[in-house]
């Protein structure tokens, strides 16, 4: 991993919740490139650490650094301009909107235009408009969705909604896309074609994915490297290998 630069770099990383410590000491380094899992039983801290990253939740200590920037003073908005992207657990989509307006609402931190040229229709409206209308089309042409761009989001089978939350994260050039439970409700060809589209979405955008999965097959098929959090505690981190291995991961799962 030397060679390759490093996106996301977590140090000692922990949140409370009055009385409670959700996530203790966590250090994470994921580079250029990689794709991460982070593993654990439900209730680790899973999504927890993902609301860090993302700024919903301000640390109670530690530290995020993206591509070498310090995130302690952004928030959501900010983090996301940063370069952080992610999907969520339960699908969340305009459902009334379009497949492409679904996406193009990921481009909002990018629109050049201003307020009177939208609502006077300058002529920057109008360019601005056509150059955000193809880069959704390239988008929804590389997750396979491009049939669907004129179909309202809630209409979409469940594979292609997920899909569409992938494709509507990547609208926003991030540089570490944060995947929840992509596979959550998929049979196993939608999850064999999930394993793919990541790995070509990784690929053609050049970016750092990190996905939290409960489907091992998932993990150990397409993972580089994963984390392993048991009650907010780092249990294990390694190659896929070393982590089935793991007597006290096994022991996390499955119990004694």
């Amino acid at each position: 991993m030397e060679n390759r630069e490093k996106v996301l770099e977590v140090r000692g990383l922990g949140i409370d919740f009055g009385g409670l410590t959700a996530v203790n000491d966590l250090d994470l380094d994921i580079y250029q490139g990689e794709i991460y899992g982070l593993i654990g039983p439900n209730g680790a801290g899973k999504t927890t650490v993902f609301n860090m990253l993302t700024k919903v939740y301000q640390p109670s200590r530690g530290t995020i650094r993206l591509c070498g920037q310090d995130m302690a003073k952004l928030n959501p908005v900010t983090a996301n301009i940063a370069g952080v992207a992610r999907t969520f657990q339960n699908i969340r989509l305009f459902n009334k909107l379009t497949v492409l307006d679904n996406v193009k609402t990921g481009m909002h931190n990018s629109i050049s235009y201003g307020k009177l040229a939208a609502v006077l229709r300058l002529p920057s409206y109008y360019k601005a408009e056509k150059e955000a209308d193809e880069k959704a089309m390239e988008l929804l042409t590389i997750l396979g969705l491009d049939q669907y761009a004129d179909t309202e989001a809630g209409n979409l089978p469940y594979g292609a909604q997920r899909r569409l939350e992938i494709a509507r994260a990547l609208a926003t050039n991030p540089k570490l896309l944060l995947l929840d439970e992509p596979a959550a409700g998929m049979n196993p060809q939608e999850t064999e074609e999930l394993m793919a589209m990541i790995r070509k979405v990784r690929d053609y955008f050049k970016i750092s994915v990190l996905l939290i999965e409960h489907d091992m097959k998932l993990v150990m098929g397409i993972c580089e490297r994963i984390t392993v959090l048991n009650f907010g505690q780092l249990l294990a981190q390694g190659l896929p290998a070393e982590i089935q291995s793991n007597k006290e991961v096994i022991k996390a799962y499955i119990g004694e």
